[in-house]
């Protein structure tokens, strides 16, 4: 489900435009999901041990991403 909607969102992105904070949510998502990608398929799929900072920041980048969409979209009801 996260990869469909950081698809629309690049596809929202691409054709209507996003505010700027919006396009800030998109690039931590698209982070997040560069790290959750690392994470799978260099230390689970070999069962290696997670590196804790990596886990970490890839939660933080994905939570960070949110709040942010979530305020873009504030503000623009607001407005």
């Amino acid at each position: 489900m996260a990869a469909a909607a950081v698809t629309l969102l690049l596809y929202t992105a691409a054709t209507v435009g996003l505010p700027a904070t919006a396009l800030g949510a998109l690039v931590l998502f698209l982070l997040a999901a560069a790290g959750g990608a690392v994470l799978n398929l260099n230390y689970h799929r070999k069962q290696l041990p997670l590196p804790k900072w990596l886990v970490i920041v890839h939660g933080l980048a994905a939570v960070a991403g949110f709040l942010l969409l979530l305020s873009a979209t504030w503000a623009t009801r607001a407005a």
